[in-house]
């Protein structure tokens, strides 16, 4: 991306006050040290999604169980449907319409924090569920329900198609931040999941949006949960929402549903954060500016290859270690994806912070004159873009690097209570060391194009 909202990473190497063989040596070291630890203190499985949790006190569970909190959240989404949509068709093509920033910091980035704080956020907003489930009370069709049942064989492809379209279009289309491209994108986007929910119901939004997938998948790090997970089952919309509990991050991680399309969809997530900062490197500038042609082919096959690299290096780690009979072994990559989830939000972390938090502050203030006729409609236009990250190195490189270090800590705990549960006893230790070598090199290889960037 370029212009006012291209600025993502650490910065320049040279502008951190922390050497990069120091952090990558502390973070390999934290993923060695915690294996060891878990390997003598942790050796009888703690997480079970039917008994784990504490139910949450009745009057938050009416709450945010009731009506009115539901339909709150779809109002507010739809609210900023419509103004955004509306800066985006008759706002001016430029870098300071709101549309741009919404849509690669606010929505993009911001998902996280707020998936993290407030659980599956996005599925309680979302523009494209709405509408659906409004066609759907038209139509006088049963709720979430569509003309026939979501094959369970595409489980989350669809997802990771979508979410590679929306980082290729960030990270490798030149005119990333032109208005038409974009608004293009979106108006593909919102009438593929239309299309999808009328023939497949709401399922097909758990499964195939790309947006809902990330969210409620990060927000299985939040301490939110229900004891009877709402999924559907053949296809048809769930009957209840279960009993509101309160978890532990670990214990909520381990509910992730293993479904086909799983290892590729964190391997976009994980592969297109790398690729971003290996975009900006230097001996891959280098390259690419002395190929006479445009760069695009150049980057999609490396975003290509950094998404594919990760799923294939998830599979072959997971994979190479003994099986009961109860678990085939092509089963083990999507049953330990789930812990690639934390190394995730740990490097979006590192990656986006000081993005999120200044171009987010921007974009606020262009929120208010979404038409940029000098407008104030929500009062932000006057507010004064806060610094305070740039301007103290130190904490935020150390935030940075902390931050890629729990995210493989927290992966390094969530696979090890999973491989204690499926692998046959003399291969629970010996059977994660593959996982463990392909975390190490997941840590020096972000930290070091973090830093190189």
């Amino acid at each position: 991306m370029g212009g006012s909202i291209s600025a993502h990473g650490l910065g320049g190497a040279k502008d951190l006050p922390i050497p990069s063989e120091l952090a990558i040596a502390g973070a390999v070291a934290a993923l060695v040290i915690s294996f060891t630890v878990l390997a003598i203190a942790w050796r009888e499985p703690r997480y079970d999604a039917a008994t784990s949790g504490r139910p949450a006190p009745e009057w938050l569970d009416r709450l945010v169980s009731s009506p009115g909190l539901a339909i709150t959240g779809r109002v507010f989404g739809m609210v900023v449907f419509l103004y955004v949509g509306a800066a985006a068709v008759l706002g001016k093509d430029s870098l300071i319409n709101p549309f741009l920033g919404t849509f690669y910091v606010l929505l993009w980035v911001g998902l996280v924090p707020a998936s993290l704080l407030l659980g599956p956020f996005f599925k309680a907003i979302s523009p494209a569920r709405t509408i659906s489930m409004l066609f759907a009370k038209i139509s006088g069709v049963p709720a979430g329900e569509g003309l026939r049942p979501y094959p369970e064989r595409l489980g989350y492809w669809p997802a990771a198609v979508g979410l590679f379209a929306f980082v290729w279009l960030e990270l490798v289309y030149p005119s990333s931040t032109a208005l038409g491209p974009v608004r293009l994108w979106c108006a593909a986007y919102l009438g593929i999941m239309l299309i999808g929910s009328a023939v497949w119901g709401t399922t097909f939004l758990a499964r195939a949006d790309p947006f809902e997938v990330y969210s409620s998948l990060v927000a299985k790090l939040s301490i939110w949960g229900r004891r009877e997970p709402f999924e559907t089952v053949a296809g048809r919309p769930p009957q209840g929402k279960g009993q509101l509990v309160l978890r532990s991050p670990l214990a909520n991680l381990d509910t992730v549903v293993a479904r086909p399309g799983l290892v590729a969809v964190v391997g976009v997530l994980f592969g297109s954060t790398a690729f971003d900062s290996f975009r900006e490197s230097t001996p891959w500038l280098k390259l690419v500016q002395s190929l006479s042609a445009s760069r695009i082919l150049p980057d999609t096959v490396a975003l290509i290859a950094f998404s594919a690299g990760v799923a294939i290096v998830l599979t072959i780690a997971t994979m190479a270690t003994g099986v009961t009979s109860d678990t085939p072994r092509r089963a083990l990559p999507s049953l330990f994806a789930h812990s690639v989830v934390p190394i995730i939000v740990g490097y979006i972390v590192a990656h986006y912070l000081t993005y999120l938090v200044e171009y987010g502050q921007r974009t606020l203030v262009q929120l208010s004159d979404p038409f940029s006729r000098g407008d104030n409609y929500l009062g932000t236009a006057d507010l004064q873009i806060n610094y305070w990250l740039s301007e103290h190195p130190t904490f935020l490189a150390v935030t940075k690097v902390v931050a890629v270090a729990l995210g493989h800590v927290v992966g390094v705990v969530a696979a090890h209570d999973r491989a204690i549960r499926l692998l046959p006893r003399r291969h629970q230790l010996t059977g994660q060391l593959p996982l463990l070598v392909a975390m190490v090199g997941f840590t020096v290889g972000g930290l070091y194009l973090l830093f190189a960037a």
